[in-house]
C-alpha cells in the first residue's frame, strides 16, 4: 500500500526551517546595508535622473529601456510602470523595453552579431528628447555599452544603472546609480528599489 503525501509529512523535513532562516536574516541585513549605502551617495543621481525623465516625457520624449537577464526584467518592470501606472493615476507614458521583440532581438543578432541587439533598435527609434535607461549589473555587457554610445552619438540623454565594478560606466551617462556591492542578487534588488523610486516621483509630476 502506497505511502499518503500525509504519511511523508507533505516534505516539510526538506524545508530545513532554521537553516532557511539563518539564510534569509543574512540576505535581508545584507540587502538593507547595500540599500542604506546606497542612499547616502546616490542624492545626486536621483535629482539627476527624474529630472531627465520628467523633461523628456513633458516634452513628448519616450523612455527606452535595456538590459540582460535579470535586467531586462527590470527594463521590462520599468516600462510597464511608465505605461500602465505605478501608483498614482495618470495618463500613461510612452516607455517601450528593447528586451520583448524576439523577432528584433533574434535578426538583429543574426545578421549583425548579439552586441548590436540594443543599439539597432535605439538607432531605429530613439530621438533626442528622449531618455535611455541603460542597466548591467557589471558595466560590461557588450550590447548594453554598444547601446549606450549609439545614444550619446544621437543626442540622446543617458541614465545608468549598475554596480560596484561598473563605476566606469558613469563616464558614458548623464545620470548613473552604482550600486556599492558586487553581489548581482544585491544590486539587482536595489535596482528594483531605484526603479520604484523613479517611478513614484515621475507620477506625482504627471498624476490626474
Amino acid at each position: 500500500m502506497g505511502t499518503s503525501l500525509g504519511d511523508r509529512g507533505g516534505g516539510e523535513e526538506d524545508l530545513k526551517p532554521t537553516e532557511a532562516s539563518v539564510v534569509a536574516s543574512k540576505h535581508l541585513r545584507e540587502s538593507a546595508r547595500v540599500k542604506l549605502a546606497l542612499s547616502r551617495r546616490s542624492a545626486g543621481s536621483f535629482r539627476k535622473a527624474a529630472g531627465l525623465l520628467i523633461d523628456s516625457l513633458k516634452q513628448g520624449g519616450k523612455v527606452l529601456i535595456f538590459g540582460n537577464g535579470g535586467s531586462a526584467a527590470d527594463a521590462q518592470h520599468f516600462a510597464a510602470e511608465l505605461v500602465g501606472r505605478f501608483m498614482t493615476e495618470r495618463r500613461g507614458l510612452p516607455a517601450i523595453a528593447l528586451t520583448t521583440d524576439s523577432s528584433v532581438l533574434t535578426s538583429i543578432s543574426n545578421d549583425y552579431g548579439f552586441k548590436y541587439s540594443f543599439s539597432r533598435q535605439v538607432e531605429a527609434l530613439g530621438e533626442t528628447k528622449d531618455v535611455v535607461v541603460a542597466i548591467t549589473t557589471s558595466g560590461a555587457s557588450a550590447n548594453v555599452m554598444e547601446a549606450v554610445r549609439t545614444a550619446r552619438k544621437k543626442g540622446l540623454r543617458v541614465i545608468g544603472m549598475t554596480g560596484a565594478k561598473g563605476k566606469g560606466m558613469a563616464r558614458f551617462c548623464d545620470a548613473c546609480f552604482v550600486v556599492p556591492s558586487l553581489s548581482t542578487p544585491r544590486i539587482q534588488e536595489a535596482h528594483t528599489t531605484i526603479v520604484h523610486i523613479l517611478c513614484e516621483v515621475t507620477d506625482e509630476n504627471f498624476k490626474a
